[in-house]
């Protein structure tokens, strides 16, 4: 081999080498990079796991507690007695301890009592206590809010009617009005007589209607009845709470009194001297319920912490309600007995006298009348009321006026009734009267 050969050579190892070099970098390189994400790709799913977990565990003390409250509804220490956070152990199937959840809890309080609670999990692995997760809950008794109304009697709403809002009777319904949510009935059928627009009369399903005003694939029945005495309160009980802590107006020696809601956050009570009285005016009864003469009795503030009034009268009501207010009106004589009021009722009734309206979004009302809870006949033409109203015993309506005098004869008639809220109501409700002197209505609404 020459000389000139061996340089060749050499020259061509040399080349070799560095492509060597080369391509093992590049390999390395590669095989680094891919070594490096498959250490990332398992810590990322590693830690995924952990955060699953931590959610889990979080969730798992929100569930222990929910059952606790079950068992135990007004305790908020965890048993302790003491504030929290309250720190438990959290075991796998296996009985393994893999970490831990932290419960914090708060309550709000109404006139003394507990009225909702606020749980807050926090939960993370002992595999990674740098990862955790929070959940929380809000616990309170299920709220008659949540239905625009709620009846304990049969009921026909008619082709003019608009609800917006779940509606339900333990018994029939007649839905000739339009519904834009539920219409459940607790009756699988019943018998609609000409009460109801039927006549003859016959056995109708639980939910039926004569138009095409409704959304029929909204009907349920039979549906689980709605257990009025659980929607009842405990009158003793905020009797007792509004003495204390709250407002207390005792019995008049007359007619009533006359609450009006001042946009302030102020109520003015007055006390119902006279009341008008017509006999042909009113077919349960015997009186109007038209205010004729009354007196300061003062302005209250309701107390931020129980804004409770109780009244052991007959109560016309009306205003501007600021803020969260609950009024009961009940007499604690009459509770629970047969004893009949004036207008034949057991206890004492609110009169919706004018409109109620609330100052702001955060306002609220719970009016309770014992009996009934009846709008008045000197009223707005276009009347809108705000609230939750509940006829414990009687009904939620306007009377029929068939012969009333000159002088209110206007106030027959009325445009439109607007509730915002809740209706509650033992017996049938109805604000809107038809006559065969006058098909489309003779009194009401």
């Amino acid at each position: 081999m020459t000389t000139k050969n061996r340089q060749q050579n050499r020259l061509h190892g040399g080349y070799l080498m560095v492509l060597v070099l080369v391509f093992s970098s590049v390999l390395l390189t590669i095989a680094t990079s891919f070594i490096s994400f498959i250490i990332l790709q398992s810590k990322v799913i590693t830690q995924r796991v952990q955060f699953e977990q931590a959610g889990q565990i979080a969730e798992a003390g929100l569930n222990y507690y929910k059952w606790y409250l079950a068992h135990y509804p007004d305790d908020t220490t965890n048993g302790t007695g003491v504030a929290g956070p309250y720190v438990n152990v959290y075991n796998d199937p296996e009985g393994a301890a893999i970490g831990e959840y932290s419960l914090t809890i708060a309550s709000s309080t109404y006139c003394g009592e507990i009225s909702s609670i606020d749980v807050i999990s926090e939960g993370h692995t002992y595999a990674n206590p740098a990862v955790s997760r929070t959940v929380q809950a809000h616990y309170a008794q299920p709220s008659v809010a949540e239905y625009s109304y709620i009846l304990n009697s049969d009921v026909w709403a008619g082709e003019d009617r608009v609800i917006t809002g779940p509606y339900h009777s333990n018994g029939g319904i007649r839905m000739d009005g339009t519904n834009s949510s539920v219409v459940t009935s607790g009756q699988s059928t019943w018998t609609c007589n000409s009460s109801f627009g039927c006549s003859p009369s016959g056995t109708k399903d639980g939910v039926f209607t004569t138009t095409t005003n409704p959304n029929t694939s909204l009907f349920s029945f039979p549906s689980a009845p709605i257990n009025f005495a659980g929607i009842t309160v405990d009158l003793a009980l905020m009797r007792d709470r509004a003495k204390s802590d709250g407002i207390y107006i005792g019995p008049s020696d007359k007619s009533g009194y006359h609450l009006i809601f001042k946009a302030n956050g102020k109520v003015e009570v007055r006390k119902v001297n006279y009341k008008e009285k017509e006999p042909k005016g009113y077919a349960w009864g015997y009186y109007m319920h038209i205010l004729n003469g009354t007196s300061l009795v003062g302005e209250y503030t309701p107390p931020s912490d129980c804004p409770l009034i109780y009244v052991e009268d007959q109560v016309w009501l009306e205003g501007v309600v600021n803020g969260k207010v609950t009024l009961a009106v009940a007499d604690h004589e009459t509770s629970g007995d047969d004893d009949e009021d004036e207008d034949g009722g057991s206890g004492p009734s609110i009169i919706l006298n004018d409109n109620i309206t609330y100052a702001n979004a955060t306002s609220g009302l719970l009016a309770m009348g014992e009996y009934d809870v009846l709008v008045g006949l000197v009223v707005p033409d276009d009347m809108e009321v705000n609230g939750i109203f509940i006829a414990q015993n009687g009904h939620f309506g306007r009377n029929y006026y068939g012969d009333v005098p000159q002088g209110w004869l206007s106030y027959n008639k009325r445009n439109s009734l607007t509730i915002n809220g809740t209706i509650v109501s033992n017996g049938r409700v109805g604000t809107q009267w038809v006559c065969n002197s006058d098909p489309a209505y003779c009194s009401g609404f």
